[in-house]
């Protein structure tokens, strides 16, 4: 059996080496080189299927690279070690992915009562939680169609956040909301990622959303990583031309006459 993995002082290192991935003739990521520091925010940014989720899903051993390799804390990402690596890292997806049949406390507390954690302890982690995502106290006894989108991705971001992971990897998670909701947590996420110390990764397709986020960040485009930097690097010193027509492509309101 695999020995626990490492853990570093705040959040974790995760180190993707020379990782190809194909599903049947589609190349999702070739050959990609990046390395995440322990307690850093970066964001992963691309057009649909240019490789983003992938990387998340290798990083959380939800997929395997047919070649090159994960590393977490420098250790090779094994499959006996997932398990242990899943406890150490909150996953917040698009929608949220809440259980309809449970309340938001009942989704809250999957993972703790796995853990062995009792109901009094749970519920004070959900009600601390509640407060640092402004979500309303009553709501944590409410189900999701009870929620509005916004609450529902509260909710979600709290259950990744529920065992106080060592990493938050977030896939979208804004995507579906409209552009006032949107915005609104754009700031608590920001303020949530400060807070916290965490290693955060993002994945969004919104450029000014990613420069909100993280300094870093990583564009990628059919699998392989064209830009890694600032976002003032990818405006003021693109690496190619699709750099360039991909920043210039963020739509812009129109200039009252």
């Amino acid at each position: 059996m695999s020995a626990a993995l490492p853990a570093e002082a705040a959040g974790i290192r995760f180190t993707v080496e020379q990782a190809s991935k194909r599903y049947g003739k589609v190349s999702a990521l070739e050959r990609v080189e990046l390395e995440f520091a322990a307690g850093s925010t970066t964001a992963l940014i691309g057009s649909s299927g240019s490789g983003k989720s992938t990387v998340l899903r290798l990083l959380l051993g939800l997929e395997q690279a047919d070649s090159g390799c994960v590393r977490i804390d420098g250790r090779i990402l094994e499959p006996a070690d997932v398990l242990a690596l899943r406890r150490r890292v909150g996953y917040v997806i698009q929608d949220g992915g809440l259980f309809p049949h449970l309340t938001t406390l009942g989704n809250l507390a999957l993972l703790p009562r796995y853990l062995g954690w009792n109901a009094p302890r749970i519920r004070e982690r959900a009600r601390a939680l509640a407060a640092l995502t402004h979500l309303p106290a009553d709501a944590l006894d409410r189900y999701p169609a009870e929620l509005s989108g916004g609450q529902r991705q509260r909710v979600a971001l709290m259950r990744g956040l529920m065992a106080d992971p060592d990493a938050l990897l977030l896939d979208e998670p804004l995507g579906a909301l409209d552009p006032i909701v949107r915005h609104e947590l754009q700031d608590e996420l920001k303020r949530i990622f400060d807070q916290l110390g965490k290693t955060v990764i993002v994945v969004t397709h919104d450029l000014a959303e990613a420069a909100w986020f993280a300094d870093r960040l990583v564009l990628l485009r059919h699998g392989t990583v064209l830009q890694d930097g600032r976002f003032e690097d990818l405006r003021d010193r693109p690496a190619s031309d699709f750099v360039r027509q991909f920043v210039q492509a963020q739509r812009r309101l129109p200039e009252s006459s």
